[in-house]
């Protein structure tokens, strides 16, 4: 048997890096092995992916040295940042730039660079529709765009992978549907009834997983998503699985920017430019080809079903 190709998976223990570390490690083919890179190896979330017989290393996005050992003989890899972890785009550039750095000393063949669109192109400084956050509009996205030109300029082999909403975040990110004053729960969003590009985060590792396996999408940007969906649209299918009406509640940029809660106006300017640009923000993201990527791909109402009992607990429903 062929020496299987080691794709070195920059955090392995989070959302992203674990579908796909799950997802090498499931392929009965063998042809590739999953070197998971986590700050911890003796975390339960790292010991659980060794469980699957994951390579486990121990590195820091932070520490530069530590990445360049961490991909040393591998294929490819699968690069990452967590802007939630520090709220800092200046501190997620240098963390893409030490990736950058790093996937070209060691010579990949193959690296995806999870990125978002960086939303100064179609906003500039001096565009009045949102406010600006420092340099950015959408910190978590800008920097992550703006980080781009890093394996670009490093003439790395890269395929750059635009994700989506994850629906995830109806269960760990605050944004289950709560009770309002009338009892009744419902979902908050500043989106109208523009849809939203949505997708279950296992899915975003699968989809990795399949442009991995297509060496001739190195230089390509693919978007992904399991479905475009407005507000209204996800909260009939919560009222479904959970048993209980769900309205949407469609609320202004400005009314969610002023939530309160750590990230608000980030999340306030990305809904924003969600709902403003949606042409292009969702033709960037084809469900067709998602598919081909990924032919387990799950619509909402699969992923509901799936995780009814946690979503239930999310919603306070026991």
């Amino acid at each position: 048997m062929a020496e299987r190709k080691i794709i070195a998976v920059v955090g392995a223990t989070g959302a992203q890096g674990g579908g796909l570390v799950r997802a090498i490690q499931a392929d009965p083919s063998g042809q590739f092995q999953a070197r998971a890179l986590t700050r911890d190896v003796n975390s339960p979330a790292a010991q659980a992916l060794a469980a699957l017989g994951a390579e486990l290393v121990a590195a820091n996005v932070d520490d530069a040295e530590s990445l360049r050992r961490a991909f040393e003989g591998a294929y490819g890899a699968y690069c990452v940042t967590f802007f939630w972890d520090h709220f800092s785009p200046e501190r997620e550039l240098a963390q893409a730039r030490a990736m950058a750095d790093a996937a070209k000393a060691t010579g990949l063949q193959h690296v995806i660079w999870s990125t978002l669109e960086d939303t100064r192109d179609y906003l500039d400084l001096h565009d009045e529709r949102m406010p600006l956050i420092g340099l950015y509009r959408v910190p978590h996205f800008d920097a992550k765009g703006e980080a781009n030109g890093f394996f670009r300029a490093a003439r790395v082999p890269t395929t750059f992978l635009l994700t989506s909403f994850y629906w995830d975040n109806f269960i760990g990110f605050g944004m289950a549907p709560q009770p309002g004053p009338d009892g009744v729960r419902a979902i908050t969003l500043p989106m109208d009834e523009v849809p939203l590009p949505g997708i279950a985060a296992e899915d975003i590792g699968r989809c990795a997983y399949g442009i991995l396996q297509r060496p001739e999408l190195v230089g390509q940007t693919i978007g992904i998503a399991g479905e475009h969906l407005t507000g209204t649209q996800m909260a009939a299918a919560l009222a479904t699985t959970l048993g209980c009406e769900v309205r949407y509640n469609a609320i202004s940029p400005d009314a969610y920017r002023g939530l309160g809660f750590p990230g608000a106006e980030d999340l306030g300017n990305m809904f924003q430019f969600k709902r403003d640009f949606s042409p292009v923000f969702c033709a960037a993201r084809s469900v067709a080809r998602s598919r081909e990527l990924n032919p387990q791909l799950q619509t909402f109402a699969q992923w509901l079903a799936a995780h009814r009992e946690p979503l239930r607990a999310a919603s306070g429903l026991g």
